[in-house]
């Protein structure tokens, strides 16, 4: 449960000095903030604040870095900054140092995103919409897995092998294959995105990441926290907690 935000004892500093007389629940605390790289006009009332969205962030992917944060979200990494300080504050993420440094979130924050989340669906009237994109989704789920195999293992002689990359003419036809997925997979975040346009940052990352490989910048299909396919996975994950669903 979140803790009263307005109560003694209360110390900020910086940019979370500022005191806020709405609660969290209350979008209109806080300017919305548009994240980079999109450029979608979002309709007021179903744009998602940007503490929601940095917690969410963090629900979705993971124990997170401000850089990594900014590419999830795109905002600012001084925004992001101020809110995490602010949920901090309210023991709903926490930040760690080590092989394992970066922003978590608690158990309360796990909760209060739950909360949150499903707030946000209910009030755009979106669970059905979202519902059916996430089943067209499922739909596409299998085939991404298998492109993903096809692009790590290669079947030479009847024995499945690491991929090395090094025939660049079987790189390319995997490559054309996730060029006809992520058009039927743009379909579904399109449906997404005008449901709840927090859902449209996926697509651009999906596509930014599909333009870096087919670039030469090959970890981008798989092997990196901003591939093809950590984007999708983490759209999964975002759905699943979205619609309160279990894997």
């Amino acid at each position: 449960m979140e803790r009263d935000r307005g109560g003694p004892g209360r110390v900020k500093t910086g940019r979370a000095q500022k005191i806020r007389a709405a609660s969290r629940e209350q979008p209109s605390r806080k300017p919305n903030r548009t994240p980079r790289g999109h450029d979608m006009t979002w309709p007021e009332t179903h744009a998602t604040d940007t503490n929601l969205l940095v917690l969410h962030a963090l629900r979705c992917a993971g124990a997170a870095s401000l850089a990594r944060l900014h590419t999830v979200t795109g905002l600012d990494e001084s925004d992001i900054e101020s809110e995490l300080i602010d949920l901090g504050a309210d023991g709903l993420v926490t930040r760690m140092s080590g092989d394992m440094s970066g922003w978590w979130l608690t158990d309360a924050g796990r909760v209060a995103d739950a909360r949150r989340i499903t707030d946000e669906l209910e009030s755009a009237n979106a669970r059905r919409a979202v519902r059916a994109a996430f089943d067209r989704f499922l739909v596409l789920n299998p085939e991404l897995l298998d492109l993903c195999t096809a692009w790590q293992l290669r079947n030479i002689d009847g024995i499945m092998r690491a991929n090395d990359h090094g025939d660049p003419a079987y790189d390319s036809r995997v490559l054309d294959r996730f060029a006809d997925f992520d058009r039927r997979a743009a379909a579904v975040c399109a449906e997404l995105s005008a449901a709840l346009p927090r859902f449209g940052r996926y697509r651009d990352r999906l596509a930014g990441a599909l333009d870096r490989a087919a670039s030469g910048a090959l970890e981008y299909v798989t092997d990196s926290t901003a591939s093809y396919h950590t984007v999708w996975a983490e759209l999964h994950e975002d759905l699943l907690a979205t619609l309160g669903m279990q894997r």
